[in-house]
């Protein structure tokens, strides 16, 4: 039982560091929206699902629901 603690908490850290790395390389939502007030997100707003940033959204999802069932699962106590 502790070798399967040790394997989740190694998933656990490497789902923190990558978790970390997406979101900071998504952009900020105010981005651009100043100035054009957003009329230049009509296209991205279409295509977002298939853009770069659409992937790393969907992305930050899954790390983020991993990273719950994660912490929740090493948080238990297993007979202890």
């Amino acid at each position: 039982m502790e070798i399967l603690r040790v394997i989740l908490t190694i998933l656990f850290v490497l789902d923190c560091i990558v978790l970390s790395v997406v979101v900071l390389l998504q952009e900020g939502k105010s981005a651009g929206l100043g100035a054009i007030s957003g009329v230049a997100d009509t296209y991205w707003g279409k295509n977002k699902g298939r853009s770069m940033e659409g992937n790393l959204v969907k992305i930050t999802r899954w790390l983020a629901v991993v990273f719950i069932v994660l912490a929740v699962v090493l948080n238990m106590n297993f007979g202890k």
